[in-house]
């Protein structure tokens, strides 16, 4: 295979041997430590934000209008889909699905507020949901600097995107507030957090 070079002035007929080209190298996070401490965001870390790996824009898929006194199992029917429209909100869902796929609706609203909440908290964490997903040591779903593949034709997921579309559009508030770290139930990490809320299987922290 061939491909033909940019060229300043007239077209050329020269082509490049684009087997013999090199590619640039580009770092991605080690393996997430499942037992790592809530931290705040490190200036230069290897995330995909910093290193351009999740930074590619994509065209968004029109949601429908929805009414925000609908309650949120309305919400989450009316924008059930298998397809996020983004990388970010593909980002979003995948953080919901993975941490909370087999909670209550609240439970999954809350975890995405969290994820949110990260992303919007002023250079605490990385400013978008792919950074805060990629962070170290944050989420133990993420296995190097690619997210992992979900079937779009499950239930599960699309529920997740409903609830990404819902979060990221500030179209029902969550109980958790300005919460920026979440536990399980079953696991005592000994975090020196103010606590906010406990939904479902997972308590929320600021």
């Amino acid at each position: 295979m061939t491909i033909a070079p940019a060229q300043a002035g007239p077209a050329s007929d020269t082509l490049v041997d684009v087997a013999n080209m090199t590619l640039a190298k580009v770092s991605v996070p080690e393996l997430i430590d499942p037992n790592g401490q809530p931290q705040l965001s490190q200036p230069g870390a290897d995330t995909p934000e910093t290193t351009g790996g999740d930074a590619i824009a994509q065209p968004a898929i029109e949601t429908p209008a929805i009414d925000k006194s609908e309650d949120l199992a309305s919400m989450v029917a009316d924008l059930r889909s298998g397809e996020p429209g983004s990388r970010e909100l593909a980002c979003l869902a995948t953080g919901i699905y993975f941490e909370s796929k087999s909670e209550p609706l609240a439970g999954q609203l809350a975890v995405g507020q969290v994820i949110a909440n990260r992303a919007q908290s002023g250079g605490r964490f990385p400013s978008t949901y792919c950074g805060v997903l990629f962070q170290r040591g944050q989420f133990s779903f993420i296995h190097g600097g690619s997210l992992p593949r979900v079937s779009h034709d499950n239930r599960q997921w699309q529920t997740a995107v409903a609830i990404a579309k819902i979060v990221d559009q500030g179209l029902k508030n969550s109980l958790v507030g300005d919460a920026l770290f979440f536990h399980a139930r079953y696991v005592s990490p000994g975090w020196h957090l103010k606590k906010v809320a406990s939904i479902g299987n997972h308590i929320f922290f600021r």
